[in-house]
């Protein structure tokens, strides 16, 4: 079953642009909020790098989610959002000075702190400022997730948080820092996870190192889980929102959360992956000694996953109702890599014919470049159109 799209709409706007249906994500958030209120001190922020376009942030923040960011660009882009200053988050594992020093004019909720040298800046620019530094330890708790190998993050081969061997060497270093305050720890194992068990080991570890933390006297209030949910790629219109329930379900029932604590979440993918798609027009039928191309006017400047991950995006042809052919779907890119999907049957396509690539509102035009000189693509709301 093909997406329902207003392709008499699409005939004025230049291609390759994002469409975004936001009655899909208003959708989604309500569910998001319906399971989160099943438990209490549950909280939810939203990884701001999935998808940084100020439209879906409105939105986002209208729907009473925080905000998971990166970079100190994704604070101001938060900021001007609406995101209140204390349901903002700042991870990242190479945060610069004049970064550091935003969070802290801003007053954010925390930062989640990746190596004992960036907590030692953090405590000299705090100190500068004349002001205290909310922080929770991102600890690497060498779980791994069922997940393509660039997105895992949780392993100790990776490059994200304090190594589970260290973790209690730092936390008695950050108690002398006058200028830092410990509020908890933060994790985070990998991105597009589907299977629970990746998650529910995550509980387990976690549950071990509270109790190592309870034998030496040492209370923490936040546990910060990441996010990571993944969503279905292959089935957009019969999966378009993730099982939220059993996601948070898993965490419920495995993680043992004291009665004190709160319990972060950083979702992105999950939130706004399915209700964004790239649309692109056909320029050219080509065809091969073996095979037969369809090149259309959108390329991994727009759309980088298929390129960068291999990773595999439902691609329909929305102008067309003809029989099934196969294609290899390519981009106008000067590079071998520009393909979107090979020998795929889509329905027969023509020069002009609109091409919509799925499932593409995570990591698409957050990740777009001007490679080639080419024009950043546009993103338009459903309400827009």
């Amino acid at each position: 079953m093909k997406g329902t799209f207003p392709i008499d709409k699409f005939q004025s706007i230049e291609t390759p642009f994002y469409y975004y249906d936001t009655e899909l994500l208003w959708r989604t958030l309500n569910v998001i909020h319906k399971e989160v209120e099943r438990y209490e001190r549950f909280e939810v922020h939203y990884a701001i790098k999935a998808n940084a376009n100020p439209k879906l942030l409105n939105i986002i923040c209208q729907a009473g989610l925080g905000a998971d960011c990166v970079s100190g660009g994704e604070i101001e882009a938060a900021s001007k959002a609406g995101f209140p200053a204390n349901k903002i988050v700042y991870a990242g594992v190479g945060k610069s000075d004049w970064e550091i020093r935003l969070g802290l004019e801003k007053g954010i909720f925390c930062f989640n702190v990746e190596s004992l040298a960036e907590l030692e800046i953090i405590q000299q620019l705090a100190a500068e400022m004349n002001t205290k530094a909310n922080i929770c330890l991102r600890i690497n708790p060498n779980v791994g997730a069922h997940t393509h190998a660039n997105i895992t993050t949780g392993l100790a081969e990776n490059k994200f948080g304090i190594a589970l061997g260290d973790m209690m060497d730092v936390i008695e270093k950050a108690h002398l820092m006058s200028h830092i305050h410990i509020m908890g720890l933060h994790f985070h194992i990998g991105s597009q996870i589907l299977d629970m068990g990746d998650f529910e080991a995550l509980c387990n570890r976690i549950n071990d190192i509270q109790k190592q933390m309870e034998q030496h006297n040492i209370r923490i209030d936040v546990i910060n889980v990441g996010g990571g949910l993944g969503i279905d790629y292959a089935h957009p219109n019969r999966v378009s929102i993730p099982d939220f329930k059993a996601y948070f379900e898993c965490y419920a029932r495995h993680l043992k959360l004291r009665p004190y604590q709160h319990l972060h979440f950083e979702l992105g993918r999950a939130v706004v992956g399915q209700c964004g798609t790239l649309i692109a027009r056909t320029l050219y039928v080509k065809q091969g000694t073996h095979k037969q191309f369809a090149i259309v006017d959108a390329g991994m400047t727009d759309l980088i996953r298929p390129a960068l991950y291999q990773a595999y995006h439902k691609i329909e042809n929305i102008s067309s109702e003809a029989p099934l052919a196969t294609y290899d779907v390519v981009g106008p890119i000067c590079e071998s890599s520009d393909v979107f999907a090979k020998s795929i049957d889509i329905n027969s396509a023509h020069r002009g014919d609109f091409i919509a690539i799925r499932s593409a509102g995570a990591y698409g035009e957050a990740m777009a470049s001007h490679y080639n000189c080419r024009q950043l693509p546009k993103g338009y709301i459903s309400e827009e159109l």
